[in-house]
């Protein structure tokens, strides 16, 4: 990483997780004995070429402090409606506190507690080069269906060059301020906003582990997994 360009994370946790069936914002269900946010913050903190850690809350959020005490990473209440709203707020933050157009940011789901530091590590060598930046992403195996709204096969979709994308999703803080400013609420994650904006980022295999936890049972499947890996590799 060059002396004047540094890694930052940004981490939107602004959503109340209403699939989730939680009843609390699903970033504070206990996962392994820790807060599913605690997991996703540990993996970015073992990390040392990311500086610097932001995480970005709704303004009415008031459990973080209580679910994570003595967190020394920066946090900002200036979440959004949207993810966009809460990363492009998220990005502001960082800029009033040093951050400039040609820093990188890592934006990571704070849903994807199962990150591991060299999955993030894979991401940076892959990218610090790149002209674009690019993101975790896992190629599709399962045979692909189009749903019609009957809720039957409208047809099946060619997986060969399918790809999930995952977080987080590396681009400098210039190029994907302007991209999410452009495309606004429509933008589902900070690539399809860079895409949209004619650039290719990079695709860098990572691992079916690291899902976003969503729905119900993937609290279990999620706690599984931690207790599996156990606290020594986080």
């Amino acid at each position: 990483m060059s002396s004047t360009t540094r890694c930052f994370a940004l981490v939107p946790a602004a959503g109340i997780g209403e699939r989730s069936g939680a009843g609390i914002p699903k970033q504070y269900v206990e996962i392994a004995g820790r807060p599913m946010l605690a997991h996703t913050l540990a993996a970015l903190a073992a990390v040392p070429r990311i500086v610097q850690t932001l995480v970005v809350l709704s303004p009415a959020d008031d459990r973080f402090e209580t679910a994570l005490p003595g967190h020394a990473g920066w946090v900002a209440r200036v979440g959004g409606a949207s993810r966009a709203e809460s990363v492009l707020g998220g990005l502001a933050e960082l800029r009033r506190r040093g951050a400039g157009d040609t820093d990188w940011v890592l934006v990571h789901d704070a849903a994807r507690c199962l990150l591991r530091p060299e999955w993030v590590d894979a991401l940076i060598d892959a990218c610090e080069h790149d002209a674009v930046g690019g993101l975790l992403a896992q190629p599709i195996a399962d045979t692909l269906k189009a749903g019609d709204a009957g809720g039957r096969v409208a047809a099946t979709v060619e997986r060969r060059d399918k790809w999930a994308a995952q977080t987080p999703q590396m681009f400098r803080l210039g190029l994907v301020e302007k991209a999410l400013a452009a495309m606004g609420a429509a933008a589902t994650d900070e690539a399809s906003a860079v895409e949209a904006l004619g650039l290719a980022p990079r695709l860098v295999r990572a691992s079916m582990a690291n899902f976003k936890v969503t729905w119900p049972e993937d609290f279990e499947l999620a706690g599984r997994w931690l207790y599996q890996v156990g606290p020594s590799s986080r």
